[in-house]
């Protein structure tokens, strides 16, 4: 088993040191750390179970069967799903929130090929999401307008004092297995005080998983993909030992600016 002991497993480390040190968890021993209050978007009891056959309509089914019976496919020896299940008890509203949606929209939509906007923005925050947490309006804007090196260099030590960095996404988290430069979050940042980033980290994530529920809750949230914002993971103090030189923020290939038309670059 690979060290995960990183910054950026943080939001998973309470439930990384419940499972076994040197094998992947079985579905029973992975249900075992659930709470009764984990529950799908449907209201069933979330449990991990074995895959079924695949077949076309896979993802489609995937989401319905968690959001009608709870049951939530996991691949036994695979990261990508270990993750997943992870991330299910440690933001279990967001996840039920994400699921509720990907069952109206499939349910809307019978037999469509394609997800959709809004199921699109669904599966970007849940493969590749990160709840940033920010105490200073101003750090949220350096981020959102994609100045990286002067939020992450010459306002670092406001950085790790006035904000929080927790991965959702459990593609990210696999990435993490091996990180490689220009890996890129969508983040979703929550205004929070002072106070909740210095509490313990079971209240951190409690706040910020119903406020991260509540901002998906909202059907705007699934307007459009560009809602979120791009964070190059591996620019975060603390979480690439490279960082810790300013020359690091002058890669472009990582660090883009924002195109002058106001558009997102394409990461």
């Amino acid at each position: 088993m690979p060290a995960l002991d990183a910054p950026i497993f943080a939001a998973l480390a309470p439930l990384l040191g419940r499972l076994p040190p040197d094998r992947f968890p079985r579905h029973d021993e992975l249900g075992a750390l659930a709470a009764p209050t984990v529950v799908s978007g449907g209201g069933a009891p979330i449990r991990f179970v074995p895959p079924a056959a695949p077949s076309r309509e896979f993802s489609a089914q995937y989401e319905v069967r968690i959001f009608e019976t709870g049951e939530v496919q996991t691949r036994p020896g695979s990261w990508h799903d270990l993750f997943n299940a992870l991330v299910w008890l440690a933001f279990p509203k967001t996840k039920a929130v994400l699921n509720g949606h990907h069952y109206a929209e499939i349910r809307a939509r019978p037999g469509e090929r394609l997800r959709g906007t809004a199921r699109d923005v669904l599966t970007l925050f849940d493969e590749g999401g990160i709840v940033v947490a920010a105490a200073d309006p101003k750090q949220s804007a350096l981020l959102r307008e994609f100045r990286w090196k002067e939020l992450f260099w010459r306002r670092r030590a406001e950085v790790l004092r006035s904000m929080r960095f927790y991965v959702f996404g459990h593609a990210i988290y696999e990435k993490a297995l091996e990180p490689y430069k220009g890996v890129t979050a969508k983040a979703l940042i929550i205004d929070a005080a002072p106070s909740l980033l210095e509490a313990p980290l079971a209240q951190q994530l409690r706040e910020l998983d119903e406020r991260a529920a509540d901002y998906f809750s909202r059907m705007q949230a699934l307007a459009s993909t560009r809602k979120l914002s791009p964070l190059p993971i591996l620019g975060i103090p603390g979480w690439e030992p490279a960082n810790a030189c300013e020359e690091y923020y002058d890669d472009p290939s990582q660090f883009r600016p924002r195109s002058k038309t106001g558009d997102r670059p394409r990461f």
